[in-house]
């Protein structure tokens, strides 16, 4: 049997539920998938997504650090930019920029309460994978 994979899952460290479920569920448009906490107490881990974008959710000491920058390729950049606009949340104000190295791409640096950064970017032009 070859090995095969599925795609990475970014575990991101998180302090506060509620301040993570306002970021991430009603200002950025994920889906709480599931949630789990031994015995009702203790730090939660969590699963979200939001389309094809999976993301856990951790509160446990040792899981993920604090600052993280996530590098996720996508479409429709502009879109999500113009979404996000007209959420009512106060704590983040994104601008958009290029794509790095593609000056017609768009790249959105979203910062969560807790420093982790999701950096969405849509490139227009291929760039060949590092060798």
């Amino acid at each position: 049997m070859s090995f095969s994979a599925e795609p990475a899952i970014p575990i991101l460290r998180v302090f506060d539920r509620e301040k993570a479920h306002e970021f991430y569920l009603g200002y950025l448009g994920f889906t709480l998938d599931w949630e789990h906490q031994f015995g009702g107490r203790g730090p939660r881990y969590s699963q979200i997504s939001r389309g094809s974008l999976v993301l856990h959710l951790s509160e446990h000491h040792g899981d993920g650090t604090p600052g993280s920058v996530v590098y996720v390729p996508a479409t429709g950049v502009r879109d999500l930019h113009t979404e996000l606009r007209t959420k009512d949340y106060p704590f983040l104000n994104p601008g958009i920029g290029a794509s790095s190295g593609d000056d017609q791409g768009a790249c959105l640096n979203l910062l969560d309460p807790f420093g982790n950064t999701l950096r969405i970017d849509e490139r227009t032009t291929h760039r060949p994978p590092a060798s």
